[in-house]
């Protein structure tokens, strides 16, 4: 399918994120014609802190870029100093660790704010919605996320839903893989209107 051909979107991931979090969404997108960028950051948590050129790597293992290839038809890497990851049509935080590094960096934090204010699909799940607390997006906000984060969103001012996908204007959140489905049909849903 094409329905995205057009649409060109960011995925950004540090240390520990949550493998399939990451690579679900990348496929599926793709798979619709969009064209996939991975911003690797090498902060957070790692399992090996004494590798300093250590690749970004998930929670179980997986690899920014992957072992097999660095960047595929379905992706190309992109840094946080590329002006092009501040022009994309959508952002996908994946959860795991990874959002604890994330919302710590004051770059990235503006970048999420970008892209809030230009109106672009932001979409988050697990721990990602931490993220979007950090860069003052919440308050006032259906959101949804990991059980664990729940308290964090509705201090944060955000009202909590526990459902599978919540859509509150272009901010798409989910709560765990199981919900990865639903959570990249409502990113196709925003991106073709």
């Amino acid at each position: 399918m094409d329905r995205l051909k057009t649409k060109r979107i960011l995925f950004i991931v540090a240390h520990e994120f949550e493998d399939i979090e990451l690579w679900y969404p990348l496929l599926r997108l793709s798979e619709e014609g969009a064209s996939c960028y991975i911003l690797a950051l090498k902060e957070g948590l790692h399992t090996r802190p004494a590798l300093p050129d250590k690749f970004v790597t998930g929670r179980f293992g997986t690899t920014v870029p992957p072992l097999v290839h660095e960047q595929g038809r379905r992706f190309a890497l992109a840094t946080l100093d590329d002006p092009k990851v501040w022009e994309m049509d959508a952002l996908v935080i994946p959860g795991g660790y990874s959002p604890d590094a994330l919302r710590t960096n004051r770059k990235v934090l503006e970048l999420v704010q970008h892209y809030a204010n230009s109106g672009k699909v932001i979409a988050a799940l697990c721990h990602g919605p931490q993220v979007l607390i950090s860069a003052g997006l919440a308050k006032g906000k259906r959101m949804t996320g990991y059980v664990a984060i729940k308290d964090d969103l509705i201090n944060a001012g955000a009202h909590y839903v526990d459902e599978p996908v919540v859509v509150d204007g272009r901010i798409v959140t989910s709560r765990v893989p199981d919900d990865l489905p639903e959570f990249c049909q409502a990113i196709i849903a925003l991106l073709v209107r």
